[in-house]
């Protein structure tokens, strides 16, 4: 009889069998966390099979998760002793003692083994960012930096962040893996991060500790040779002592006793059940927009708390998910006996935070009505031994489905198929991959759900989204005239392509249905001396009233939705009054608004990118859109369409000027000239309008646009914002009467009338137009169809003063009629020649003049 060797909680320990057959010994307290198996390596035969890191043990969630808690909280009182655990932000919103002593620190852990743990790790610390390596290549990822696990099954790691500043930090660098076995693979890391980003402070953290005495000598010495510290924390230390054949005699037990390892490829497959391909049940999660699905390319302490709130929720949708495939686990079933189900949920290599998250919260959602384990596949090929002194009971495998970057290969799921004892069999289980690992490899016969389903009563399959990396936005002088922290762009820089088309080119194609008007710009208007001096004239005359009206909207803004708004712009004609939103504001209050500026285009909708990297940044519900005047309202109900599948975003834009009576924060109704209106590029930052075409823009791209570095010498960005600010002083008492005036109103009196929909809509059956997408109405949009467009003629309300000169003179040089009347809300509106085609007659018989022929 063979004699059992106790494990720590007086069952057998499950490394005793290759302890004995191989002669393993293990010293210290790593007992009470591992437990030992053989695997396919040629590097080293035994492996230590982690019983709290859920990758190849299936276990409780909580444990799992705790032990990076524990982790993370003994390197915090090692960082900043005497603080406490909770990251709470101070009574008043401001920096925390916490948060100061752990300013730069960030926390990198090693793929694919510790990713969750890693990410434990981070949230036990505090407030804190993540990174972990990973072994996937992403396009379009920026490479941050590589290193090598020489004893890994797949050695090469790399490094993705989204935002490269996040490793060129000065505070501490925490390095995460599961064990420390020689410290070669931290010595690399820290040999190839150093050498980029030095850092005076290093933090090793692993569960278990195995160096010996000549490793941590090492490991000194080559800290001194940074000239950095180098600290070490783990749950347990100890060591292992191998005899001097231990790889050869591990290789002939795996030769032995997995008949896989040495049989040919027709026998392996003759040796594998039959499958057929599995239908497994989705589960829609609700996955909160804007939080990435792990630390592949970073985790903020924001993204955290997101998470935090989404949670529950998503643990309730898997419940319901359950309930429907049959599993008694919902609040409806008693707990206790007769049966408590069993339920895995597994996570799919690198992804392992989530699902521990996930299948924390589920447990608490179910509480003793079912039992909830967590677990990961993995690439590692270990030897599986249906004994209980084995720690790697049942293994099964299955090709890979996330187009891994080392070319398809084998994965495996251990400890899942209940092998001869039916106590272990899950009732269900639940796996969640990302969408890469959404593939037809993962629902085809012999993929992972076909190789669940002959072992559990149900198989679910909830999908993450994969985070995708954004370019950072462009920011002045490389892209646009204004100074860098004014605005970022949220745009890609297409100032090499060449999208400018004639003016009636492109009016014909766009009205034959044949081009977007998204799709081309208009060649850049040059203003003549005479225009030039009418914008001068107009600035002078209307910087206060445009002051006052920025004052107006930007107090409003922050009394309706706080000191923590976020201005997001849209371009073109939003991204001057967000600036002059941001230094009103900060004039005013000291704030630094955060201000990006966004593309949306009519018909097309809303930059979805630009939606992603804000929601990933910021509050959704923290972002105010900001615009430079409504005309008949079609973006105002375009951007609430564009984002009703992206909750937590407000539809409500802030203009300047609504005159269409479309939204209910504004600076003024009236319509009155704004003079970044009457200029195109020169006046706002020198950037075009922004591009859609499917052949430059692709699905992970932001819109595009063209910054026009040659028209440097015209430019009157600054200028149009410095005249405009430098009224900031007259207008603030005025500002203050108008924004009581507005809080104390009923909401009723500031409720969109939408009576500039109604005139279009009016005037284009008037005038036979038959679009109202022809009808321009207002200073604003008037001024536009006369830069851009084929103008038909300009109807302008009877009397109207210095604000229609600019617009009488461009009318003139496109021999463009104006026509004045008594029955109109707006002070004037463009009409552009409907049915458009080149050498066209109007309808009233007069040959159409186009925008060369006024130019000529």
């Amino acid at each position: 009889m063979t004699e059992r060797i106790p494990g720590p909680g007086g069952g057998v320990w499950p490394g005793e069998w290759v302890a004995r057959e191989l002669g393993v010994e293990l010293t210290g307290g790593v007992r009470e966390l591992v437990g030992l198996a053989l695997r396919r390596n040629p590097k080293r035969a035994h492996l230590l099979v982690s019983d709290v890191l859920g990758k190849h043990v299936p276990q409780r969630p909580q444990r799992v998760y705790g032990a990076g808690l524990e982790l993370g909280r003994r390197v915090r009182e090692l960082l900043a002793p005497g603080h406490s655990a909770d990251g709470a932000a101070g009574a008043d919103g401001g920096v925390t003692d916490d948060e100061a002593a752990l300013r730069g620190t960030v926390v990198l852990g090693y793929a694919e083994t510790a990713t969750g743990l890693g990410h434990a790790v981070a949230d036990g610390l505090g407030p804190v960012p993540y990174l972990h390596s990973t072994r996937r290549r992403v396009p379009g990822a920026t490479q941050a930096g590589t290193f090598e696990e020489s004893h890994s099954h797949a050695t090469g790691h790399l490094l993705l962040p989204e935002d490269p500043a996040l490793l060129a930090g000065d505070g501490p660098l925490v390095l995460v893996d599961d064990e420390f076995s020689t410290g070669n693979t931290v010595r690399n890391t820290l040999r190839a991060l150093h050498a980029r980003y030095p850092r005076r402070r290093y933090v090793v953290v692993a569960l278990v500790d195995m160096r010996s005495a000549e490793d941590r000598a090492s490991l000194e010495k080559f800290a001194a040779e940074l000239g950095s510290t180098v600290d070490v924390v783990a749950l347990a230390t100890g060591g292992v002592r191998l005899p001097a054949d231990a790889l050869e005699r591990g290789q002939a037990l795996v030769a032995q006793h997995d008949p896989a390892a040495s049989a040919s490829p027709e026998q392996a497959t003759a040796a594998t059940p039959a499958a057929v391909p599995a239908t497994a049940r989705r589960i829609d999660l609700g996955w909160p927009l804007g939080v990435p699905d792990g630390g592949r390319h970073g985790f903020l302490p924001a993204h955290r708390a997101r998470l935090e709130t989404a949670l529950p929720g998503m643990a309730a949708r898997l419940a319901d998910g359950l309930a429907a495939a049959g599993v008694p686990a919902g609040p409806e079933h008693p707990p206790g006996p007769p049966h408590a189900p069993r339920v895995l949920v597994l996570g799919c290599e690198e992804l392992m935070y989530v699902p521990i998250r996930l299948a924390c919260a589920l447990q608490d959602h179910l509480g003793d009505r079912a039992e909830v384990r967590f677990s990961t596949t993995t690439r590692s090929p270990v030897l599986p031994v249906d004994d209980p002194g084995y720690a790697i009971r049942t293994r099964l495998a299955f090709p890979a489905h996330d187009d891994p970057s080392d070319g398809p290969g084998e994965r495996y799921t251990y400890n899942v198929a209940p092998g001869a004892d039916p106590a272990r069999r899950f009732d269900a289980v639940v796996v969640l991959t990302d969408t890469p690992g959404d593939t037809p490899d993962l629902h085809a016969a012999g993929g992972l759900l076909a190789r669940l389903a002959p072992h559990t009563g149900a198989v679910l399959l909830a999908v993450v989204p994969s985070h995708t990396p954004l370019p950072q936005p462009l920011r002045g002088p490389f892209f646009s005239s204004y100074d860098p922290e004014d605005v970022g762009w949220l745009l890609q820089d297409l100032s090499d392509v060449t999208l400018e088309a004639p003016t009636e080119e492109r009016e014909e194609a766009i009205q034959r249905g044949g081009a977007h008007y998204a799709e081309s710009l208009p060649v850049e208007y040059q203003p003549s001396e005479e225009y030039q001096r009418l914008f001068h004239s107009a600035l002078d005359t209307s910087a206060a009233r445009i002051a006052r009206a920025v004052g107006t909207v930007t107090e409003t803004v922050l009394a309706e939705r706080g000191h923590g708004a976020v201005l997001a712009s849209l371009a073109r004609a939003g991204t001057p009054v967000g600036v002059l939103m941001r230094r009103w504001a900060r004039y005013a209050h000291d704030l630094d608004l955060p201000h990006y500026t966004l593309s949306i285009v009519r018909g097309r909708g809303i930059d979805t990118n630009a939606l992603r990297h804000l929601a990933a940044r910021h509050e959704p519900s923290g972002v105010v859109f900001v615009d430079g005047w409504t005309g008949k309202g079609a973006i105002t109900r375009e951007l609430a369409a564009a984002l009703e599948p992206f909750p937590g975003f407000d539809p409500e834009i802030a203009v300047l000027a609504d005159p269409g009576g479309c939204v209910r924060t504004y600076g003024t109704r009236e319509d009155f000239l704004i003079p970044s209106a009457c200029l195109n590029s020169t006046v706002s930052g020198l950037v075009s309008r922004t591009v859609l075409r499917a052949d430059l823009v692709g699905p992970h791209d932001f819109h595009g646009a063209k910054f026009y570095r040659e028209l440097a010498g015209a430019d009157l960005s600054r200028h149009f914002l410095d005249a405009v600010a430098a009224r900031f002083a007259d207008v603030r008492d005025a500002v203050a009467e108008d924004v009581r005036a507005l809080l104390a109103a009923d909401p009723a009196d500031r409720a969109p009338t939408w009576a500039g929909w109604r005139a279009v809509e009016r005037i284009s059956d008037a005038y036979g137009i038959g679009d109202v997408n022809l009808v321009k109405p207002g200073v604003g949009e008037t001024t536009r169809v006369l830069l851009r467009r084929v103008p038909w003629r300009i109807l302008a309300r009877r009397g109207a003063g210095a604000d229609l000169d600019h617009v009488r003179l461009l009318a003139e040089q496109r021999g463009v009629p104006v026509e004045e009347t008594d029955d109109l809300p707006y002070t004037c509106v463009g009409l552009i020649h409907p049915r458009y085609t080149r050498g066209a007659t109007g309808a009233d018989g007069k040959a159409v003049t186009t925008a060369g022929e006024a130019t000529r």
